[in-house]
């Protein structure tokens, strides 16, 4: 083992707080592994969570690993070392279960790599006895499993708090009894929330399309979502000053999005909209303050907590600063964007997602000009100038009148900042519209590489002459990529697979062609509403008509209604769909 590699990672363990340790071996050992750097990985909240639910269960120790940066996988390389763990620096293959948390599709290049690395075989097909038993959470794993199904043995569909323990009891009881791996899946695939990929048949008729999804040995037709009523902590486990946002504390004050924009795919798999407790917030907040963090506040719509403005008054009556991670503007409050300022922000990031009501209106954002204006006006008064729009292009029944409108839009946000006085900057954080499973938009197409760039250009050139307008464009090629790994199927899987062997995302192009993968097909062409889609067998809890309502509403530009109370209409609530 590299002396290097075993300094920096004790070196890093020593700048932690809150990790846990225990000596190698006297429990059952699980290594929960981000497919990305440290940096990254430690910056998501729901690994550390899992990451505490493990080491508190009775008998089991949990170790973190991640992506090497270059310099480390430098070393790694040179020194023939297999890939550590942060806490006992053993290599993956030691431990009896590696959990994956994976949240993005870029991410998916690197599970192979990972195990790989870890002396690991990759493919599920070639583990044997002695393998560690690979599992996976996060939101890939309860929307769109498939592409990483041929390196996995478990997915965890829905938020695992408490599935984690169920599949940790099992796996003690059976291992306790001598049992096989082949026992341990076959207990597991009988589990609410658990889906065990090679106990489902996948069969594509002559075209190529997959026609139908077969259960095998008693595996239930559907696996159900599950969800939790957030009774346990949502906070950092372990501080490190090494994250993505920097020393942040990060707190989840809610979960679930009950806004119903059709393109979020957080908005159908997290639903229903739940928030945690104002007293349980505050006891969070103080606990960071001891450790001198800066708070980080999570969930997907920060600003429509409830009591937003007396956890923010809190917060600073605490001598603290904070950052939010998301913010609507139509909710956005005086309180909210004084405390920003006062923490040291500069810039106000706001989602209209499109430029013309018609297509905020086919998209659910229920976002106006007004509340776009209104909120410059809060963040100008509290000294906030810069102003960041999200926007996607390529939008379901999209014209170029569209795009003429952001353009538009952009101006008159320009010159209502001038007419306030506002001499700040607008960046427009542009991308293309990539369709999510388990929303409305599922079966619909991603608009032609060459659409798109027609599009960007007329936006381009309306600003390129504009100092105080800067542009940030996604590279579109990692766009098509997401495309394809966002809505397939194994195959695209057997084709990640391939392209680990080349370099990863690297090897994507020259897999695509060894494999003779149709990337069109899965760009391109809409689904019709009977096909059997991939994650087909993952059950979110919806009316099974409710998306394909959803659709035609999205066609006539309807809007629908955030949730409230009693809302029944969908079906994750329960009861009758109302709609």
């Amino acid at each position: 083992m590299s002396w290097r590699i075993e300094q920096k990672l004790a070196e890093r363990l020593a700048e932690e707080t809150g990790y846990y340790k225990f000596p190698f071996g006297s429990r059952h050992t699980m290594a929960i592994c981000y497919p990305n750097t440290y940096e990254v990985g430690m910056s998501n909240l729901g690994m550390q969570i899992i990451y505490r639910e493990v080491n508190c269960h009775e008998g089991w120790q949990c170790e973190r690993a991640f992506v090497p940066d270059k310099e480390m996988a430098a070393w790694y390389e040179k020194d023939h070392t297999p890939l550590l763990t942060i806490e006992n620096q053993r290599p993956l293959c030691d431990f009896e279960i590696i959990g994956l948390s994976v949240n993005f599709e870029m991410d998916y290049f690197n599970v192979p790599y990972l195990l790989t690395q870890g002396r690991v075989p990759p493919l599920a097909v070639e583990r044997s006895e002695t393998d560690p038993l690979i599992i996976m959470g996060g939101p890939v794993a309860f929307f769109n499993p498939e592409p990483l199904t041929p390196f996995v043995d478990v997915c965890i569909v829905g938020e695992g708090e408490r599935v984690i323990h169920d599949l940790l009891k099992i796996y003690t009881l059976i291992k306790k009894e001598g049992g096989t791996r082949q026992n341990v899946l076959d207990a597991l695939a009988g589990v609410p929330g658990l889906y065990v990929p090679s106990f489902y048949i996948h069969e594509y008729d002559e075209q190529g399309n997959l026609c139908r999804i077969i259960p095998q040995k008693g595996a239930p037709a559907s696996v159900a979502r599950q969800w939790e009523e957030l009774t346990e902590p949502g906070e950092t486990v372990v501080s490190t000053p090494h994250t993505a946002f920097g020393a942040m504390y990060l707190i989840e004050i809610a979960r679930g999005c009950g806004r119903h924009c059709r393109f979020c795919m957080a908005g159908y798999c997290y639903r229903r909209p739940r928030v945690r407790p104002l007293s349980y917030i505050k006891e969070a907040v103080l606990r960071g303050k001891t450790l001198g963090k800066k708070i980080g506040l999570m969930g997907a719509a920060i600003s429509d907590y409830p009591q937003i403005d007396e956890l923010v008054s809190f917060i600073r009556s605490e001598g603290l600063s904070f950052s939010c991670a998301s913010l609507r503007a139509d909710s956005i409050t005086p309180a909210i964007v004084k405390g920003l300022a006062e923490s040291g922000q500069r810039t106000i990031t706001l989602a209209p997602e499109a430029g013309s009501k018609r297509m905020r209106d086919v998209i659910n954002k229920g976002i106006t000009d007004e509340d776009l204006f209104r909120s410059i006006d809060l963040a100008t008064a509290a000294g906030i100038m810069h102003v960041r729009l999200y926007i996607m292009i390529g939008l379901p029944w999209e014209e170029d009148e569209d795009i003429e409108a952001i353009v538009d839009m952009t101006q008159r946000v320009r010159e209502h900042m001038k007419r306030i006085g506002n001499t700040g900057k607008i960046t427009l954080s542009i991308n293309p519209f990539i369709p999510k499973p388990c929303t409305p938009f599922q079966w619909m197409p991603m608009a032609n590489k060459n659409v798109i760039e027609h599009r960007l250009d007329i936006v381009k050139k309306a600003f390129h002459r504009e100092q105080q307008i800067e542009l940030l464009i996604e590279p579109l090629r990692q766009c098509y990529i997401q495309g394809v790994l966002s809505r397939g199927d194994r195959r695209v899987g057997e084709v990640v697979a391939l392209a680990s062997r080349y370099g990863g995302v690297k090897g994507w192009k020259r897999a695509v062609k060894e494999y003779g993968l149709d990337v069109k097909k899965y760009l391109y062409a809409s689904r019709p509403l009977h096909a059997v889609l991939p994650w087909q067998v993952l059950d979110m809890g919806l009316a099974p008509n409710y998306l394909t309502y959803e659709l035609e509403q999205a066609q006539k530009g309807e809007f629908t209604k955030p949730c409230w109370e009693g809302c029944r209409r969908c079906h994750v609530c329960g009861g009758i769909n109302e709609y």
